[in-house]
């Protein structure tokens, strides 16, 4: 671990001293467990050579033995689950060298340069980072194949594991933004971490850690018995209690390391390094919007689009064409890009792609007739255009539930299919009705508060989110099986797989959309209370009575359709582990899939979003049905409503109106604007 330069030094030694820390850690443990061991062979040595005799000694030998006994095998098993539990793996997609021989050498290149050991082998993860991962534990296979170019250790397969290099893990978004040069000086202090990683104190400091961490969420799970959940119990409180002592100097530990990499990788391509982090957020805010606004409407319907890393470099180059900050990234787009070092970057776009939509949406590991692959030039039709009609036909058949006529009273016949002027009648307010007021602080403090007689009428029952309560002006009920009941395509609607997932949250920009235009049907303001939470019945508290009868009604019936889905999933064995995809396997046998998405995007929509949402898309249908208009993507903002080829991006605030003050007037002046027929049947999924 000779560096350049003494930064190189400092912060190696402070890695190696705090590694120290932390196995004179386990060394204590260690010598806390032979204690009572060692104070019976003093006993025992004692009674044989004739110097402690007596009852008394007797007895303290009979105790003190069997205690060294109990503390030794519980020390024994400890140890065990210490050694054989599984330590968790990042879920990434292995690139072979075969398939990306210009990205090993560049990277063994940059090793020799840096003068450490080269990574064992090449990952990819979707996601804005990199980093190196330690899988030489036993759970995680066979170590790779290794060449000159590694560490060589000929004393046995033991040793050769331990000291085996980390893996490295890309950033997908990082291989097909940014260009061959800013990929090289961004990996140049990851690479640099292999040599700290191949000194034996830190290896074994690591190992330890990675160990207890294991140990403690292997013991995390319900034994089978009272015996088993009390061995989980202690082996899991003496491994978090190591833990807590090693937690200062791991931490210091790593920060060392961090600090000699960084260092040592100072003389490598320093200036470029600049350029290059600035590419890093630019590709972070560009995967973000790309995942929220644009991957997460085809999640919903059953779709994962198979290019998530073309997409993010389509919406980059958007967001530099919007964005005068952004102005000089496009000209980059000349030099040669780093997705080039791969043989088929493609098929490894396609996998990263599934890998992304199993972990921030918790998809199937393999396509499927409910789960297939969609391109981008079929976005606007196979996800746009189903989505809105699935809102819809959920707000229709809602609305038929809550009693609400089909057609009005001596309308023309052939008018009483699902239109909008349905949904605008009955979400029109009268003079006799009001918004539905803010809840009391006193009532919330205390439940059985008498209500003010002189509150509202109307509003004492409103309805609120899940509940699948109407107030009393819609005379009508929403009971959770009405829905089903009332309507067949409820039990066989193809947005079955359709969930209660949250909006995107947008990403703005200096130029971008103005603050009430509606990128996408759903894409409502998410506003809280500071702590991340909102409250359903303060967010519809703004809302007149019956569109909080209507989001109650909407909520349900998604909830209805999530858990269905669960259900038919959970009845359906997932593929086996290792499945796999493109070319490369993700990994699946080195974590744990029961509990997906294990990166949620966003929290649960509120009745208002959802109402909005459902709204917004009923006023598309019937826009693309009547005036020509035609669903459309937009790389930033997901989808859009495209009129005569523009995108129309003042329809948010007219659908608030409406929803918020019961007002079509707004809404009703752009439809006759656009020449859209409210009174038209629209066509539905």
């Amino acid at each position: 671990m000779t560096g350049i330069g003494g930064g190189v030094e400092l912060g190696a030694q402070a890695a190696r001293s705090r590694a120290l820390a932390v196995l004179r850690v386990r060394s204590r443990a260690l010598a806390v467990a032979l204690l009572p061991a060692a104070v019976a062979v003093i006993l025992l040595a004692g009674g044989s050579t004739g110097h402690l005799v007596g009852g008394g000694w007797d007895a303290a030998r009979w105790a003190v033995s069997v205690l060294a006994l109990l503390v030794l095998a519980a020390t024994a098993a400890v140890a065990l689950v210490v050694a054989r539990a599984r330590p968790a793996v990042t879920p990434t997609v292995a690139v072979a060298e075969e398939s990306a021989p210009d990205l090993y050498r560049m990277v063994r290149d940059l090793a020799d340069r840096l003068d450490v050991p080269a990574p064992s082998a090449i990952a990819l993860t979707p996601d804005c980072d990199s980093w190196l991962e330690d899988r030489t534990h036993p759970a995680h296979g066979p170590p790779p194949a290794r060449d000159h170019d590694d560490l060589s250790d000929p004393v046995g397969p033991d040793r050769r594991r331990s000291a085996a290099a980390p893996v490295l893990v890309i950033g997908s978004p990082f291989l097909w933004w940014m260009r061959v040069g800013e990929l090289r000086a961004v990996l140049a202090p990851v690479v640099a971490g292999t040599g700290p990683a191949a000194h034996p104190d830190i290896a074994a400091a690591r190992r330890f850690i990675r160990g207890l961490d294991a140990a403690v969420a292997a013991t995390s799970t319900d034994g089978r018995g009272p015996l088993a959940r009390a061995a989980r119990g202690g082996i899991g409180g003496v491994s978090r209690l190591l833990l807590r002592g090693c937690r200062v100097h791991a931490a210091e530990m790593e920060r060392g390391v961090a600090a000699a990499a960084a260092e040592r990788a100072q003389a490598v391509d320093y200036g470029l390094r600049i350029v290059a982090q600035e590419q890093v957020g630019l590709a972070y805010a560009g995967w973000d919007r790309l995942l929220t606004r644009v991957a997460l409407p085809a999640w919903r319907m059953g779709r994962w689009p198979s290019r998530l890393d073309v997409g993010v470099v389509a919406a980059l180059t958007e967001l530099s064409r919007r964005d005068r900050l952004a102005e000089g990234f496009a000209s980059r787009l000349g030099e040669r890009p780093a997705c080039d070092l791969l043989e088929e970057p493609g098929l490894m776009d396609e996998a990263v792609s599934l890998l992304a939509a199993r972990l921030f949406h918790g998809g199937p590991a393999e396509t499927g007739p409910d789960w297939a692959p969609v391109g981008w030039e079929e976005y606007p039709e196979e996800v746009v255009d189903r989505a809105w009609r699935t809102d819809a036909a959920r707000l229709h058949r809602v609305l038929d539930t809550l009693g609400v006529r089909r057609a009005a009273e001596g309308a023309a016949p052939g008018t009483d299919g699902p239109t909008l002027s349905r949904v605008l009648d009955h979400l029109t307010t009268t003079p006799a009705e009001a918004p539905v007021p803010a809840r009391d602080p006193a009532v919330d403090a205390d439940p059985d508060a008498t209500p003010d007689p002189d509150a509202t009428p109307g509003t004492a029952h409103h309805a609120t989110p899940g509940t699948g309560t109407a107030t009393p002006d819609d005379q009508a009920t929403s009971d959770p099986q009405a829905a089903t009941a009332s309507d067949p395509q409820a039990a066989t609607a193809p947005d079955a797989q359709a969930a209660t997932t949250p909006d995107p949250q947008p990403f703005t920009t200096p130029d971008d959309q103005p603050a009430d235009a509606p990128a996408a049907p759903g894409s409502a303001d998410h506003s809280d209370d500071g702590n991340g939470t909102e409250d359903d019945d303060d967010d519809l508290a703004g809302t007149t009575p019956r569109g909080a009868a209507l989001a109650a009604g909407l909520s349900a019936q998604l909830a209805r359709e999530e858990a269905r889905a669960q259900a038919l999933a959970s009845g359906t064995a997932p593929p086996p582990p290792g499945t796999t995809t493109g070319p490369a396997a993700t990994g699946t046998a080195l974590w744990d899939d029961r509990a997906l998405p294990l990166l949620p995007l966003q929290p649960p929509r509120t009745g208002r979003e959802i109402l909005t949402a459902h709204i917004t898309a009923m006023v598309c249908c019937a826009a693309m049905d009547t005036a020509g208009a035609t669903p459309g993507l937009d790389w930033l903002d997901g989808p859009t409503l495209l009129v005569d080829g523009a995108r129309r991006a003042d329809l948010a605030l007219h659908v608030r109106s409406l929803v918020e003050t019961g007002d079509p007037a707004p809404l009703r002046a752009w439809l006759s604007d656009l020449g859209v027929r409210p009174e038209k049947p629209v066509r539905l999924v």
